[in-house]
This record gives structure tokens, sequence and C-alpha cells, in this order.
């Protein structure tokens, strides 16, 4: 079952988490060690009531986190995931359901031409083989639209991350692959929903410390996540013609299903200290930046990142 935290923060709780492995994508129902999605203490205020929000990635870890506070805050909301992620997918319906609010699955993938079993022909061969990546955005931005009324927040938060002992490891695959999610997803998914989005809307990219100060055995998914800074800055700046906000999250070493699926067993003790506070976060104290980045308290931010990452900047 999904966790919450109850009463004060339990500080010893990465005390916990074991050398456990998984294949990619990684999922939380098989966790040794189950994430902390949302603080039982987190108290609701209305600052996203009757929004819609659609989040890539949203069935589990950071992407679980900011659904169930994005429902607490009063949003409904759309999570689009991997088809092998649909019982991850069912348990953050449910627990967006349990805030009161509607919950639509969309199960494809942000970096594949079948997202939304979209068809190339839906744009014609021209655009070659992204066309499918980009009609899937756009298939699943308009299905969002059609059945929860309009679109008020997008969050980017699918991506793939690979570990890799030096660069001669690195295949084409995996670079293509992770460009492709990390960046293109991302790149697509804002370009489809800002068809629908209207003045005061807000965009919200997760993208990494490692995109600052980098991680050797991360090469690849720390240059998409770089890309997404600057993407985030770029977007900005002509979004903000439209009073549309385009900001980013930048966490730490973070505790998601993402971890036992990139690192080697061996790898996760070291991981687990890689902060400067000596422990990894929970998703639970990432998913508030996001409903600070999409409320009207950030009304003056945009091209800003947060980063909920336990200090790790201090040592670059």
């Amino acid at each position: 079952m999904a966790t919450t935290a109850k009463g004060a923060w339990p500080e010893k709780m990465h005390e916990q988490i074991s050398g456990e492995h998984q294949v990619q994508p990684g999922l939380e129902w098989k966790m040794d060690t189950k994430p902390v999605f949302i603080r039982d203490t987190y108290k609701g205020s209305g600052k996203l009531k009757d929004k819609v929000a659609l989040i890539t990635g949203g069935d589990s870890g950071i992407g679980r986190s900011v659904a169930v506070h994005f429902a607490r805050e009063g949003a409904d909301v759309a999570i689009l995931y991997l088809p092998e992620e649909d019982k991850d997918a069912a348990e953050t319906e449910a627990l967006v359901q349990k805030e009161g609010r509607k919950c639509l699955l969309l199960s494809g993938d942000v970096g594949s031409h079948d997202v939304r079993r979209a068809s190339r022909g839906q744009l014609g061969d021209g655009l070659g083989p992204l066309a499918g990546v980009i009609a899937g955005a756009l298939a699943a931005v308009s299905k969002v639209v059609s059945d929860l009324g309009k679109l008020d927040i997008l969050v980017n938060n699918a991506s793939q991350q690979h570990y890799h002992a030096d660069i001669s490891e690195v295949t084409e695959e995996v670079l293509t692959n992770s460009f492709r999610t990390n960046v293109c997803g991302y790149f697509w998914m804002a370009q489809a929903a800002l068809k629908h989005m209207k003045a005061g809307s807000s965009i919200i990219n997760t993208t990494s410390v490692t995109a600052y100060r980098g991680a050797s055995k991360l090469l690849v998914y720390s240059a998409t996540k770089g890309a997404e800074v600057a993407m985030t800055r770029s977007l900005a700046n002509l979004a903000v013609q439209r009073g549309i906000r385009v900001n980013a999250v930048a966490p730490g070493p973070i505790w998601t299903p993402l971890i036992p699926a990139t690192f080697p067993k061996e790898k996760i003790e070291e991981w687990k200290d890689e902060a400067p506070m000596k422990r990894p976060g929970q998703p639970a104290e990432v998913g508030p930046s996001y409903v600070f980045l999409a409320s009207e308290d950030a009304s003056f931010y945009t091209g800003q990142t947060l980063h909920p990452d336990g200090g790790t900047p201090l040592n670059t």
C-alpha cells in the first residue's frame, strides 16, 4: 500500500531503505520500502480549487505526490503513465478520488510513437519518426480537455534515468530514448498544452539537481535535465506574453521507484548519503513545491527553479 507520513516527519525513515533492484521503469507497488507521498499533517486550503492538471509520470514517486497534493488543494487530475504501470496508476487514482476529486487515467509513453495509440497518419509522414510523439501529446491533451473540460496545469514529470559506469557503456538506443522522453516529450506536451491554456495557467517541469552539479554515472540523464532547465527558461520568456507561467523543480536524491530501477543494489547505500543532510528525501517533501508553483502564491514566478535537494548544491 502507498505510504503517508503520520504526525511529525520520520527523520530516520531512510534507515529502512535497503539495497533493492528492479528493471526499468520501476514500480512502486514492488518496492520493499514504500515512498511517502504526503504528510498526514498537510492541510489543503483550496489553492487549486477546481483547476485541472495533467501530470506525466503521475502514477508513482514524485508524480503521485504531486497528484495527491493537487487533489487535496481542490484540483482534478489526469495522469499519463506507461502501460506496465497500471497497478500503480490505479492506486494513485484511488488516492485522488479519496480526496474528493476526479482522476483521469491515460496509458501511454510520452517518448513513444504509440502514446495514446496515436498514429503517424494523424499528422502525416513528413514529420518523420517524431510525428507519432507529437500526435500522442496532442491526443493526450485533447482527451483531458474533452473529459475534464479544460487544462490549467501541465506537470512534465515522466523521465528515463540510466546508470553507466563509463561513457563507453552508453548505447545509441539509451541516448536516443532518453532525449526523446526527457526532452522531446516535455517539449511536445508543452506545445500541445499551450493550445488550450488560458492566462493564469502554469507549466512545471521536473528537472534534477544533476542539471546543476552533473553526475558522472548518470551522464545521459544529467544532459537531458540540463536541457530541461534551458527549455524552462526559454519557454517562460515566450509563454509570459500569454500570461502563462513556466517553472521547474529540481529535486535532489528522492526515494522513488526510479532509484531501484536505476542503480545496482550495492550503490543504493552510497546514494542514500549523497545529500549534505545524509539522507534521501521523500516525495512528500517535494510535492508542496509543485503546489506553490501552480498556485497564485507564485504569480510573480516564471522561468524559475525550486531546489528541494537536501542542500546538495552546497557541495558544488
